[in-house]
Formats: structure tokens, sequence, C-alpha cells
């Protein structure tokens, strides 16, 4: 079983989240529903959905409500991409260009507000005050990951732990939502509960330190977004705080320069700037320490899954785990 598999076999579940994924989307301001055909037609895997679908599989529960929730948490996670993508001035995503560098901050904005609070409504309008808990929660976590993020730009004494409590939150806790709901709607015990909540969590985490990995690492044209952005933003994140704690004094200052003139550096200093770090990172094999911390988070991750007795819905749930660190794009 692969990930084409998981995929091709859930497809009719993911087609029904698309459908509901339109309404969260409907409004008489016509703004809204173009905005949102441009944000569903630029792709995204439904991968949140998925972790929904197959966790609600695992734990018993084969009901419409998937679906429903599945479009709630992936309307949640476009309303967080509006936003970051403002934040973060991008003008691309997903080879598309972005909803606010067609309809400009102001509107984008609101219309991510609006997503944010539509799918709250959906969700009361379901009447199950746990995922209610679950969802609110998860986008409480989300808004203080973002607001940490900004708070640590360009702060080379970010530690580790700072760093997992950012994506955890920025990544991991709607991963974690998605799974906790599927387990909720099974209604099973609250150790399962929390073992799924655990496992999504856990996997989340490596999705975000994969694609801070990828940042310096991969293919420009297939990952589909300029390499060594994150530096060039001033965002710390696992290699380069690895890279500051084993690098020597004199490096330390060369990274930590880098790290705080990210901001006015030319074109051609950025390139410079990401060669140099780069090489760095080559001299202590830190891409491959993060790496290992990163395998080490997916096998935690799967080991949460043990209080599940063998099943397809557990093996793809475990594959989708091993997927956080195999992805080319």
């Amino acid at each position: 079983m692969d990930v084409v598999d998981i995929f091709q076999r859930y497809e009719p579940e993911l087609r029904l989240v698309e459908k509901e994924l339109h309404d969260v989307f409907s409004s008489d301001v016509a703004l809204i529903p173009a905005i949102g055909r441009h944000i569903l037609n630029s792709g995204g895997k439904r991968m949140r959905p998925l972790y929904l679908i197959l966790s609600a599989e695992l734990a018993g529960y084969t009901g419409k409500a998937r679906a429903v929730f599945g479009s709630i948490i992936e309307a949640i996670h476009n309303a967080s991409l509006l936003h970051d993508d403002i934040v973060d001035g991008a003008e691309v995503r997903r080879g598309q260009p972005t909803s606010h560098s067609l309809w400009g901050n102001e509107v984008v904005v609101l219309v991510g507000d609006f997503l944010y609070a539509n799918s709250l409504r959906l969700a009361v309008e379901q009447q199950n005050l746990a995922i209610m808990h679950a969802i609110s929660y998860a986008v409480t976590k989300m808004t203080e990951g973002e607001i940490l993020q900004l708070q640590k730009i360009a702060d080379p004494s970010v530690t580790e732990e700072e760093y997992l409590t950012i994506i955890s939150s920025k990544t991991g806790v709607l991963i974690s939502a998605a799974c906790r709901i599927g387990a909720l709607l099974a209604g099973v015990s609250a150790e399962r509960v929390e073992a799924l909540a655990r496992f999504g969590l856990k996997t989340g985490i490596v999705f975000q330190m994969f694609d801070d990995i990828l940042d310096y690492k991969a293919d420009e044209e297939r990952l589909g977004k300029i390499l060594g952005k994150d530096l060039n933003e001033g965002k710390i994140t696992l290699p380069l705080i690895y890279l500051l704690n084993c690098a020597q004094p004199q490096e330390k200052q060369q990274v930590t320069r880098i790290i705080k003139s990210a901001d006015d550096a030319s074109p051609q200093e950025m390139t410079q700037n990401l060669a140099e770090i780069q090489e760095l990172f080559k001299k202590y094999g830190v891409i491959e320490k993060t790496m290992q911390r990163a395998i080490d988070i997916v096998n935690e991750a799967k080991g949460e899954l043990s209080v599940f007795d063998d099943c397809p819905q557990k093996e793809a749930l475990t594959v989708m785990a091993d997927y956080a660190l195999q992805r080319k794009k």
C-alpha cells in the first residue's frame, strides 16, 4: 500500500468533502465564492480530510459527518493559508497567483475571517460539543503559533523547544484535530481518542519539519517555491537551530549576521547567504541530523496507533505518517 493507493481508495469520500467545501464558501457576497473557486481550483491533496476519514474508519465510524467535518477542517486550513500568504508577502502558491495578489490584502483578510467564522458555525450545527471544542482549540493554537513565529523572526536564540511549539501550533494541531474528530465521531474510549490525537500532532510536526528541510535542499522547480525562502524571511527553523548549536564561534557569528541582515539583503546577497549556510550544513551534517529527528518523531507517531488492532486503516495511517518524510513537493 502506498499514498497513491490510499487516495484512490478514498476518492469517493474526498469528492464528498470537495462538495461540502464549496458549500463553506457559499455566500450572497459574490466575491467570497469567487475567491473560494480560485483557492479550490489551485489544487491541494486534501490531506487533513483524509486523516479525519481514516481515523474515523479506524475507530469504527463511516457516516456522512466525516465529509462535513473534513470540509470544515480543510476550510480552516485554507483560511490560515490566506492569512499566511499575506503575512509572508507570497505571490505564488502551488504555481498559481495568491489570492491577495489578485484581490488585495484587505479583501482576502476578510475572506479568511469569513472562512474561520463560517467553519465554526457549520461545526456548531452538528451539535457535538467535544468536536466543537477540538476545532475551537485548534484555531486558537494556530493563531498563537503564527504570532509566536512573528515574534521570533530573525532571533538566533530560538531553541528547539520553541521551534517545536511553533510548528505544533501552526501545523500539528489541525492534523491532530482531524484525527481526534474521527475518533470522537466513532465514540471510542478516551484512550483511543487521545492516541489518535497524539498521532496526528506528531505527524503534523513532521510535515512542517520536512517542509523546513526542503526549503534548504529541494529541487526548486519541483518544490514550487523559492529555495531558501525561510532564511530570507528570517524564520528560524530546526536546521538553523542545529547549526547554531554546533558551529564554531566565528561561524556562529557569520550565521547570526546572515539571519539578522535577511530583511535588507539584495537578491545577490540572498543567493550568497544561502550558499554559505548550505556549505556549513554540509560541514556539520545538519540536514542529516534534522532528518533523523523527524524520523524519530514519525516512529513515535506510529507507535501511538498500538492501541488499535492491525487493519487496512491502521496501515494506511502509518503510510501517511511515512509520507510526511517522502514528499518531493
